[in-house]
């Protein structure tokens, strides 16, 4: 009997928030978009459990900033004890603010399995369904397209495919791709989902001591917690499996409390650390994203965060080349873009597990989540790209530059209405900002705004964006449609904007 064959303009394979982030980016540019998981339902754990505020940008862009704060927890107080001794509370962000620049100022504490079900959620408001069961077994391409052989037998022919399958990922072993790095299988922590009794949920309980570490994070609206501990050891020094009696032992050789009660437990799982990264992202028609194409250590909290910045850059750009507003080329720039960020990050949270752990070990000192500008993902930028380009600087040299994040900033529309940029950046297209100029008719779907501080339809009457993007007297600063910045300019040089949408990818 022959097995039935179906199409897609893209295949994902893979349904976490990588693939989801990705797949809601590419429907929403009306791209036939399939994704497959090789589950057969829904995860339901807490695996991955907070966004950081460049995430929170981005989910914000398809709507989601209020559900997101509604069922997640911004402000979280760490306590902190030793030997099971109370030693202090703490909150990392106590002095964090927003600014009209950057609306978030702290990171939000969610399970990913919320933040899943809301992508799929999304997905669903342009009628795609996660396909659930689909287990991809081997895929051929050749110049025009991608074939994917199924476990069921089914085939899916597609323009591109993308493996965001973790990472044992089947789509960057098949595509032979190394994936250097370091792992050590010494170094274990036991993690669950469990249901507590006795704790205050108000606090992320933190023990360290001789006897190793133990951690409880709580959720918002929900009676489970994060169950993260060092693993028990059998008369061999082997790390015993998780169990529900095993987690019941870890709390009370911690806390020495009778009044705490393990009452049920799930997702039980090991972790190792290992520190990988692909050594690159494509091959012809087909790439990968996410723990795919680099895993990292917990700490920072970067894993689910990088994998969905990553199809935020990925997602428009496919998208462009497929609705013929760029050229096929533009695809180069994914991998040219985010491999060094993840060369990056694998150092930024190898340094801060080793933070992490120096603290532990410290009686009087508070271990909360590490935070930087690396951690928080406002800082990553693009300058070294061939995307990023300089015609004249906006301002003075610190001045944000081209391939930096677009600041977020207030403003007023004619009839003196609160609008923002977020506003104005929001969806799959190029964004032109004409400060005090005249703004040139753009082709396609890009769009152009004129700001001027006291008079016409956009009003920077605070003078937030012109401080944000360090304007001083007239510029234009064109967009990128995932927020980063892609030139800038004085007002004469309309024609080079012109030209950079024009040559796009080509």
């Amino acid at each position: 009997m022959a097995h039935l064959e179906t199409a897609a303009t893209v295949l994902i394979v893979g349904a976490g928030p990588t693939g989801l982030t990705l797949a809601c980016s590419l429907a929403r540019q009306g791209i036939g978009v399939r994704i497959i998981d090789k589950s057969t339902e829904f995860q339901s754990s807490s695996r991955g459990k907070g966004l950081n505020p460049r995430s929170l940008e981005v989910l914000a862009d398809f709507g989601l900033d209020r559900r997101l704060s509604a069922e997640g927890r911004s402000r979280q107080l760490f306590r902190k004890y030793f030997d099971g001794v109370f030693v202090t509370d703490t909150d990392a962000f106590e002095d964090a603010r927003p600014t009209p620049d950057a609306p978030y100022e702290r990171g939000l504490f969610i399970p990913q399995a919320r933040v899943e079900g809301m992508l799929r959620d999304v997905l669903a408001t342009y009628r795609v369904e996660v396909e659930l069961g689909g287990e991809l077994v081997e895929f051929g391409q050749d110049e025009e397209r991608v074939t994917a052989l199924l476990a069921s037998g089914g085939r899916i022919t597609a323009d591109y495919l993308v493996g965001c399958d973790g990472g044992r990922s089947t789509v960057r072993k098949g595509l032979g791709i190394a994936f250097p790095g370091s792992g050590d299988p010494e170094t274990a922590m036991v993690c669950g989902d469990v249901v507590m009794e006795g704790l205050d949920p108000a606090y992320w309980h933190q023990w360290f001591g001789a006897k190793g570490a133990l951690l409880l994070c709580p959720f918002e609206g929900s009676d489970s917690w994060q169950f993260q501990a060092s693993p028990e050891l059998d008369e061999h020094g082997r790390v015993i499996e998780p169990s529900l009696e095993s987690f019941r032992r870890i709390v009370a050789r911690h806390t020495g409390s009778t009044d705490l009660r393990v009452r049920s437990a799930s997702w039980l799982s090991t972790w190792r650390v290992n520190v990988r990264m692909a050594e690159r992202y494509r091959v012809g028609r087909v790439l990968i994203a996410g723990d795919a194409a680099h895993v990292h250590p917990i700490a920072g909290g970067l894993g689910m965060n990088t994998g969905i910045q990553d199809a935020w850059n990925l997602g428009w750009k496919l998208g462009h080349v497929l609705t013929g507003q760029a050229g096929p080329g533009l695809v180069d720039s994914y991998q040219e873009e985010r491999l060094p960020i993840a060369a990056r990050l694998l150092n930024v949270t190898t340094a801060a597990m080793a933070a992490v752990t120096e603290r532990s070990r410290t009686p009087g000192v508070g271990l909360e989540v590490v935070r930087s500008e690396d951690t928080t993902g406002l800082a990553i930028d693009y300058r070294w790209s061939s995307l990023s380009r300089d015609v004249h600087p906006a301002g003075p040299g610190d001045a944000p530059q081209a391939g930096d994040r677009a600041p977020d900033a207030p403003l007023l529309d004619g009839e003196g209405r609160p609008v923002r940029l977020f506003d104005l950046f929001a969806g799959s297209h190029f964004t032109l900002l004409a400060f005090g100029c005249p703004a040139p008719r753009l082709a396609g779907t890009a769009r152009a705004f004129r700001i001027d501080s006291d008079a016409g339809p956009l009003r920077d009457a605070g003078g937030h964006a012109r401080r944000a993007y360090g304007v001083q007297g007239d510029a234009l600063i064109l967009v990128r449609p995932d927020n980063h910045i892609a030139l800038t300019g004085r007002a004469g040089d309309a024609d080079a904007v012109l030209s950079y949408l024009r040559e796009l990818g080509r």
